[in-house]
């Protein structure tokens, strides 16, 4: 049925995603050509309908940890839709979730003792919040300026970034966040002894001195909450990446790859003073849940996942070709004076552009216009004339950002950076870049 229905209607993926779901993000993408037909993926590379590969650096936001269509996650999603498990009895449990919260745990520090299941990486957050509050009896939240946590409500106002937030206002009461490496201000927030929890991004929060956040959080009573919804399971050359620190986080969310980017799924851990803090009574046994969480189908590519990564040595590949892209990329910062910085953690890299030395007005507007200009002259040149796709971030500057599949190659390595190093020297060129600047000045 679907094969023959993808078959019947082949062609119509955008025009029909505009007629029925979004018609604004399908203006987005062919205005900067991304309106590709895609025809299958596997592991790091995308197909389009005329068979052209390309490079996957965006990696569906962190999703494809193990490769798009892992063929082993597969296949153990088919066997459980064979076993015709009785799974999400509800008032009763099956065997997965309980096997995959076991792995985890396994690969957990000892403080984390217990893991709620969820859908998502921003329901994930959610829970701990929720469950963050109840445990210690206090409202208030602190996280970092520019995180993101999710775009529900009380993710949003977690994170706060003005350009998903702004129109959706007034976001929840109780919470405040503080400038990234500032710990005198997250001390001055803690000192209060009314706050509930501290969430940070262990990536986003690079400026912060994390082993003595948490242990102003463990001074003031204050729950440790980290958010792995992007950094974990292997991405930064760690299962997480809060053990390059040697951290016992209170909670910790994970998602987005977990199921090996098959099936939504989330989890949150937490230790045992959480648990008991909320789950206190038969009462209360039932606090919080969600009806599609834990699925068996969800359980099932979670253990896949994680047997994966172990078989695969995937969390050691990220580390050793995670260093091979930055030392590859790093000296892109010489050769083109609009490099401001080259970073990475694992296969979690970025690149930090800013104004030339020549201080060009044109290079100046690109920087007030990151997300526009910027990507005319790096994002659409790399994917339009490389077959590369990445994305662009930032707060301040533009950054380019990439979070390919662990599967990552050597050779995908080496084409990325001479890609990179073509399309900033032609992106470079004043006449371009004016040309550029100029017609984004006058449409704004």
């Amino acid at each position: 049925m679907i094969r023959e229905l993808l078959e019947a209607r082949a062609g119509e993926d955008y025009d029909l995603y505009a007629r029925t779901i979004n018609p604004q993000f399908m203006r987005v993408l062919k205005t900067i050509g991304f309106d590709r037909v895609w025809s299958r993926a596997e592991g790091q590379y995308l197909y389009d309908r005329d068979g052209c590969r390309y490079l996957d650096l965006l990696g569906g936001f962190g999703m494809f940890n193990v490769g798009r269509n892992n063929p082993r996650v597969r296949e153990a999603l088919v066997e459980t839709l064979e076993l015709e498990t009785p799974g999400s009895v509800q008032l009763g449990v099956s065997l997965l979730p309980g096997l995959l919260a076991e792995e985890l745990l396994k690969r957990a520090p000892a403080r984390l003792a217990r893991i709620l299941f969820t859908s998502s990486g921003t329901e994930a957050i959610e829970a701990a919040l929720k469950l963050g509050r109840a445990a210690t009896g206090r409202a208030r939240v602190v996280s970092l300026e520019h995180g993101f946590h999710g775009l529900t409500l009380g993710s949003l106002s977690a994170g706060g970034d003005a350009h998903f937030v702004d129109r959706f206002g007034p976001l929840l009461p109780g919470f405040s966040r503080v400038p990234f490496g500032d710990l005198d201000s997250l001390e001055r927030e803690l000192r209060s002894e009314d706050v509930a929890l501290f969430l940070v991004e262990p990536i986003q929060g690079k400026g912060v001195n994390l082993p003595r956040a948490q242990e102003l959080c463990r001074r003031y009573g204050t729950l440790f909450a980290v958010d792995e919804v992007q950094t974990g399971l292997g991405r930064t050359g760690k299962l997480f990446a809060f053990e390059h620190w040697g951290l016992e986080p209170d909670l910790v969310t994970v998602a987005k790859s977990l199921s090996g980017g098959y099936v939504p799924v989330g989890a949150l851990l937490m230790s045992a003073q959480v648990y008991d803090g909320v789950f206190d009574s038969l009462e209360h046994s039932v606090s919080h849940g969600s009806t599609f969480a834990p699925n068996d189908l969800a359980m099932a590519a979670g253990l896949a996942t994680l047997r994966e990564l172990d078989n695969q040595q995937l969390v050691e590949r990220a580390a050793r070709l995670g260093e091979l892209l930055v030392e590859r990329t790093r000296p892109l910062v010489e050769s083109h004076d609009v490099v401001r910085e080259v970073r990475g953690l694992g296969l979690m890299w970025a690149m930090e552009f800013g104004e030339p030395v020549s201080g060009s007005i044109a290079w100046r507007v690109m920087e007030r216009m990151q997300t526009g200009l910027f990507a005319q002259l790096v994002v659409v040149p790399l994917f339009t004339r490389h077959r590369i796709l990445s994305q662009v971030a930032g707060h301040d500057l533009p950054v380019l950002k990439g979070l390919p599949p662990l599967v990552l190659d050597e050779e995908d390595v080496e084409t990325f950076a001479e890609a990179l190093d073509d399309v900033i020297a032609k992106a470079g060129r004043p006449s371009r870049v004016a040309g550029l600047a100029l017609r984004a000045a006058r449409a704004r």
